[in-house]
């Protein structure tokens, strides 16, 4: 019997899963249409959304199917669609020749993507896990393998995949122990679909127990370290770190100022940290707070709110943004763009990472230590553990217990830089361990291409 058929006893015959999971999707298409439209208006292109989801393209775009056989990377939202070019970019370098085809699910992430379109690399929306969809869609393709980044998995997709004899990776997998214990829930039906993925490559040891406790064989799981943790592609793109200066020193930002920034936040967070940087203030007079919003489309969202709140906010992406120089609110600057996240984390004194106060999860914690920045972040990194865990061993960032704690965290950092150093001394030491990840991972899916 072959791996891909050697389920745990308890499992679920894989044709009823099946079956009942296409008897369920039709029902939760439709509950989820109305956001997707709503999105789709919201964020332009929902024409090209709906043709492409359904398996449908413009001449163009069939044209660069052609030459079939492409790599096929499928990557989720803007975070995994750039780990995803990091490693088309390794991909590129070692193998000139080879065509990719890059997937994504949101809105945001395909633009992201698309600003990367190349002779080698076409970009296109992901279809719709619906049988029939997908073989149009892998008849036109003719994909050598399918790669997925990090989590998300279509059962039809990989199914269909499976069938043609076509490999499926998953790799920098990332699966918390959340994940895992809502996983084990439904195991009957998690199972028969995750045992058809022929590899796996995770980032530390502890993800191998968690993969295999959900179906993948130990055999077929790698430890690779992380590409997203990978230092050896995080060099600074000057010219976007020179702009990004000037529309803040252009839009009111003292030029000797020092920056409190907040990453990928989520609602809730953008108000504690206007309160905290005022606060701060006092000590620190030279401080400026920036924010970069988890969501760019919540610009205006933020803006009101701290308006509301008796600040002034100054957005990045607007056309009716007029500075008042004279005014006496306190002035927060808002980058509600994508893409630009890395570039202002060079920027910062001090960086706050969003979604761990006020959201479930967390977010990457990793890219402002790269930059060499002290890092603090909240209680709430679920889907972060293992890496907290390791940076928090290493005292290479400081994680506390709420926002009560925020001021006199941040307050202690500005006024120690001996402290700081340290914790930027310790991150790049930490990270080390994943110097080389993209590149192991280049050499495992290039093993599968000269093997297939």
């Amino acid at each position: 019997m072959s791996p891909k058929a050697d389920f745990e006893a308890d499992a679920m015959p894989r044709f009823l899963v099946y079956l009942i999971y296409n008897s369920l999707l039709p029902g939760f298409l439709l509950l989820g249409l109305p956001a997707f439209i709503v999105k789709g208006v919201k964020r332009g292109g929902l024409t090209r959304n709906f043709r492409q989801r359904l398996g449908w393209f413009h001449e163009q775009t069939l044209h660069r199917f052609e030459s079939g056989h492409p790599l096929w990377i499928h990557a989720v939202s803007v975070g995994e669609v750039l780990l995803a070019l990091k490693i088309i970019k390794t991909l590129h370098a070692t193998e000139p020749r080879i065509k990719i085809l890059l997937s994504t699910t949101t809105t945001t992430a395909f633009d992201v993507a698309d600003e990367h379109t190349h002779e080698f690399l076409t970009v296109i929306h992901n279809p719709v896990d619906i049988p029939f969809v997908n073989s149009r869609v892998i008849k036109l393709i003719k994909p050598e393998q399918l790669i997925l980044i990090e989590a998300e998995i279509w059962p039809n997709l990989v199914r269909q995949l499976n069938n043609r004899g076509i490999p499926i990776k998953l790799v920098n997998a990332r699966l918390s122990p959340r994940s895992q214990r809502r996983y084990q829930k439904a195991l009957h039906f998690i199972r028969p679909v995750f045992s058809q993925i022929d590899q796996v490559t995770v980032p530390f040891e502890a993800d191998v127990a968690r993969w295999a406790s959900v179906g993948i064989d130990r055999d077929r799981i790698r430890v690779l370290g992380s590409v997203k943790f990978d230092n050896a592609l995080a060099v600074s793109d000057n010219d976007k770190i020179n702009e990004l200066k000037e529309w803040l020193i252009q839009h009111g930002l003292p030029r000797n100022s020092r920056i409190m920034l907040g990453g990928s936040t989520h609602d809730g967070e953008e108000l504690l940290l206007a309160e905290t940087a005022q606060k701060l203030k006092a000590d620190h007079p030279d401080l400026e707070l920036v924010i970069i919003p988890r969501h760019a489309e919540r610009g205006r969202e933020i803006a009101k709110q701290l308006e509301t709140a008796g600040f002034l906010p100054i957005l990045r992406k607007t056309d009716e943004t007029k500075v008042d120089s004279s005014s006496s609110k306190k002035k927060i600057w808002i980058a509600n763009t994508t893409g630009e996240l890395r570039s202002w984390y060079f920027l910062a004194e001090i960086v706050v990472v969003g979604k761990s106060f006020c959201g479930r999860g967390g977010q990457n914690p990793v890219e402002p230590i790269l930059t060499g920045k002290p890092t603090i972040v909240g209680p709430n990194m679920e889907n972060f553990v293992d890496i907290i865990s390791n940076l928090v061993k290493d005292d290479a960032i400081v994680q506390i217990a709420g926002h009560e704690s925020l001021f006199p965290t941040v307050n202690q950092l500005l006024s120690d830089p001996t402290r700081c150093e340290a914790l930027i001394r310790n991150g790049a030491t930490a990270l080390e361990r994943h110097q080389g990840a993209t590149k192991r991972t280049v050499e495992m899916i290039l093993e599968g291409l000269r093997s297939h």
